[in-house]
């Protein structure tokens, strides 16, 4: 009796063993995965400050804990096993669907630009706007943040699935779940000590000693600049990612000429300079990719207005 609960025990102990073995691999692949995928978790952070902007400071914690439960949805209960089904029985599904997502951010980027230039939509619609109520308001701000975020978060986990794609297809979903876990954290964590700097500035700058004073009046004073600058980095960063996931898509579907000639301008402008190769090409590939993002977002406006036009001539002929 002792013997078999001795040889029992050992079993226990050697799938305990097992479990954390494979807990550490689940956990360094995820590392892996979510490493890949950086640059567009950077843009995502740089994107979503701009959705709190012009809020009372009492709604903006809300507001982005709001953002980071659709986040956390948009990755656990739709990407994750949509991007599984997808990898096991139609990958080459993927990249068509993902283009379509890096189109919408072209567009979402391409209205920004259209919009600061005063040529886009939506000054026309500040009338619409201002007749929302605060919490009417809140709550559109949230769903474009959070639909914006369902195109960034797709390629988040596009990316991290093709880190892991020779794994098992429980490993694969594990791996995908804590990348979904931490960068979520990571990323609204970011966004929400951003947006609260000037809180902190605020009390710092009423505090006793004279260099806290000193520099917590320069928080508030700098921060107003600093969401200005993070409201352009985020739009640039919407056609950027949009248009490197179109150029990287037309590439997988055997059409690698636009992304190839990027790379070639990329290369001899980083040897012409002789000055940190990587970061210059690295640099204008970023800038190829934004300027192809914003003509496609372009031309996805010009579609969209027409449409609009066309609707409101039946509407009128109707009438």
């Amino acid at each position: 009796m002792s013997g078999g609960l001795v040889a029992l025990l050992d079993d226990v102990a050697a799938i305990a063993k097992l479990a954390a073995a494979s807990v550490d691999d689940i956990g360094a692949a995820a590392g892996r995965a979510g490493a890949k995928a950086i640059g567009v978790v950077v843009d995502d952070a740089a994107v979503t400050p701009r959705y709190v902007a012009g809020f009372q400071a009492e709604r903006e914690l809300p507001m982005i804990w709001k953002i980071a439960k659709g986040s956390l949805r948009n990755k656990i209960l739709l990407i994750l096993p949509v991007a599984l089904l997808l990898s096991q029985f139609v990958p080459w599904l993927m990249t068509p669907l993902l283009m379509l997502g890096g189109a919408y951010l072209c567009f979402e980027g391409a209205e920004k630009v259209a919009e600061v230039l005063g040529a886009g939509h939506h000054a026309d619609e500040a009338g619409e706007d201002a007749s929302l109520s605060p919490q009417e308001r809140e709550n559109q701000m949230v769903s474009g943040a959070i639909r914006t975020d369902f195109i960034l978060s797709a390629e988040i986990m596009a990316i991290s699935l093709a880190e892991v794609a020779g794994e098992p297809l429980l490993n694969r979903a594990l791996i995908l779940l804590v990348v979904a876990l931490v960068i979520t954290a990571l990323v609204y964590g970011v966004v929400a000590l951003i947006v609260k700097m000037d809180d902190l500035g605020l009390k710092l700058s009423a505090s006793g000693n004279a260099g806290s004073r000193a520099f917590g009046r320069g928080l508030v004073k700098g921060m107003p600049a600093v969401m200005s600058v993070l409201s352009t980095v985020g739009t640039a960063a919407m056609l950027w990612v949009g248009g490197h996931i179109l150029l990287d898509g037309l590439k997988k579907l055997s059409f690698a000429s636009p992304i190839e000639a990027l790379h070639e301008v990329a290369h001899k402008i980083s040897h012409a300079l002789h000055f940190a190769p990587g970061v210059v090409n690295w640099l204008v590939e970023t800038v190829g990719s934004a300027l192809v993002g914003l003509l496609v977002g372009l031309i996805i406006m010009q579609l969209v207005g027409l449409r609009h036009r066309a609707a409101g001539s039946h509407g009128g002929a109707g009438h």
